[in-house]
């Protein structure tokens, strides 16, 4: 499996679980968060700086672990704003010279 599609199976648990409210999930319980998407922004700040201490400290593992968090706050971000990754890769794509 390559690392994209990875990325690509989340996101679209992220999509399934917009459209499919499954009780007790800790996506449902961000997309319908009663401070909307400050509620996911808050994550994606948290996770940032902990990517960001985690890197200045030099601690590998921690670097892998929250990026991960990160990535996975941003997808649901992306999916509540209804961009795709498609509209992101195109755009990456675009920036490569």
């Amino acid at each position: 499996m390559s690392s994209i599609s990875v990325l690509e199976d989340v996101y679209d648990v992220i999509e399934d679980r917009k459209e499919n409210a499954v009780e007790g999930s800790y996506v449902c319980s961000l997309l319908k968060h009663d401070k909307g998407m400050d509620k996911i922004l808050e994550k994606i700040g948290e996770e940032s700086t902990e990517v960001i201490l985690a890197a200045k400290n030099g601690q590998k593992d921690r670097i892998i672990e929250e990026s991960c968090d990160l990535f996975f706050h941003m997808l649901v971000m992306l999916s509540a704003n209804n961009i795709t990754l498609d509209e992101i890769s195109a755009e990456m794509k675009g920036r490569r010279h």
